[in-house]
């Protein structure tokens, strides 16, 4: 992350990605497959050595090198045509476009209710011997049982979150990077899948002052 100064000299917090290039490894149409869709793949040159005979002879089919990831994105209908080879960079996008930025959640191991589920806790002081347990979990006569879904102590993080319409800050096309205001899902390092949003931008209708309202003076 990092941050940037708007036109108005507000700073805006952003994001840093490496959009690309990627480079499109097998199309699906609905003749065949039923669906229209694209297999995208990160070009990644350091990938060659470690790419098994399988994904080896799915590249060798489409006459590419291998790749670092591969996503499936589907088509819109009456939207672009891409052809098995061609190249998808961060010039698809433009400034102040929305986009949903798709990615796996840092893994934080197991963790307690408190950090997991934001219990309050016990109290603090040395005499309440009662401090970051759960509590109890459900009686023991009836239902004798514990419901489907009680927060507990387990696993958190690792989990596929969706970050909707984010903005675009700024494109550089020249290094394939694309500039996103706000924070994303994963480390540092971590593949994301960046798509256009498909929620409605909220426009804010400026209101007439009522008659009679008090004026600020200034």
């Amino acid at each position: 992350m990092t941050q940037l100064f708007g036109e108005d000299g507000n700073v805006i917090p952003c994001t840093v990605l490496r959009a690309g290039p990627c480079v499109v490894v097998q199309r699906r149409d609905a003749a065949r497959d039923g669906y229209e869709a694209v297999q995208l793949g990160f070009v990644d040159p350091s990938r060659a050595k470690r790419t098994n005979r399988a994904l080896k002879g799915h590249f060798d089919k489409a006459g590419l090198p291998p790749t670092a990831r591969l996503r499936e994105f589907r088509l819109i209908s009456g939207g672009d045509d891409p052809k098995v080879g061609d190249t998808v960079a961060a010039s698809l996008f433009k400034a102040k476009d929305r986009v949903d930025i798709i990615g796996v959640s840092k893994g934080k191991g197991f963790q307690g209710v408190m950090k997991r589920h934001h219990f309050r806790g016990g109290a603090a002081s040395h005499g309440s011997m009662f401090h970051r347990a759960p509590g109890s979990i459900g009686s023991s006569a009836y239902p004798s049982r514990v419901f489907k879904g009680m927060r507990m102590a387990g696993r958190m993080g690792g989990d596929q979150i969706t970050v909707k319409n984010l903005t675009v800050v700024r494109i550089d096309e020249d290094n394939n990077l694309l500039v996103v205001r706000g924070a994303v899902p994963g480390a540092t390092g971590a593949y994301l899948a960046v798509r256009k949003s498909r929620a409605p931008v909220r426009v804010v209708i400026p209101q007439a002052p009522k008659p009679g309202a008090k004026k600020k003076k200034e």
